[in-house]
């Protein structure tokens, strides 16, 4: 390897490192303004892209959780990812067809939006002898262009899932719309929080509101302030994209 190369590669890592206890820092500041701790915010990191010798470095500082976006990727990177010191979760938009790659490999969806999906979550779940946990994703900005059930859909979705046997559902997901401000974008977090609050009081068999995953890279102090208790950082930590 030339000397460039491992410049290169120890700059990546010094950023990396930089960034992840700044990120850390950050969460617990805005844990504390929310009045909540540190603790109580679940940092997952968004590793579309993001080459495992990466993955794994921040995963050495401390990193507990770490998503992928596309199911091709995800199963190029698995026998290389350090799950024994990290939690892998399937973060993006999920074809029905591919449900069965991933089962048994992540240990929660966070994108699921239709019943069709979670049944063959809970199908696939129920022939590998597990139960699947699950956040439903909620299209909190209408996007047409974007997943996720409607507000108006959702509770009837959850009581549909909650029957399913091998399928937990364990929160809610969001992707807010592009905002050209921080005030704009916390009227979505703030809806997304009354949301999650009014679906925790009615205490469904087989539903636990244990997460409110919104927030990434550029907003993730506003949706924990808002009331998140698990943001995705993807670009914040391992630096912008490489596309290849």
């Amino acid at each position: 390897m030339t000397e460039k190369l491992l410049t290169d590669k120890q700059k990546r890592y010094d950023d990396i490192k930089a960034n992840y206890f700044e990120i850390t820092e950050n969460i617990a500041k805005a844990a504390e303004e929310s009045g909540r701790k540190s603790e109580e915010i679940t940092f997952l990191a968004a590793t579309k892209t993001v080459e495992p010798e990466f993955i794994n470095y921040a995963i050495s500082l401390g990193l507990k959780k770490i998503g992928e976006n596309r199911v091709q990727e995800l199963l190029s990177k698995y026998e290389s990812y350090d799950l024994k010191n990290a939690d892998l979760q399937f973060i993006g938009h999920l074809q029905t067809n591919k449900v069965r790659q991933i089962i048994g490999k992540v240990s929660m969806i966070q994108s699921v939006d239709s019943l069709k999906l979670a049944k063959e979550i809970s199908r696939q779940s129920e022939m590998n002898k597990l139960t699947t946990d699950v956040l439903i994703e909620v299209n909190i900005g209408r996007e047409e262009n974007k997943s996720g059930v409607m507000e108006e859909q959702l509770e009837e979705l959850i009581g549909e899932i909650s029957l399913l046997k091998n399928i937990k559902v364990r929160g809610l997901m969001s992707v807010p719309p592009i905002c050209d401000s921080k005030q704009e974008i916390c009227k979505f977090f703030d809806k997304m929080y009354k949301i999650f609050i009014d679906i925790s009081t009615k205490k469904s068999d087989n539903v636990y509101m244990d997460y409110l995953s919104m927030g990434m890279s550029e907003d993730y102090k506003e949706a924990i302030l808002c009331g998140a208790n698990m943001i995705r950082v993807g670009s914040g930590l391992f630096g912008a994209r490489i596309y290849r």
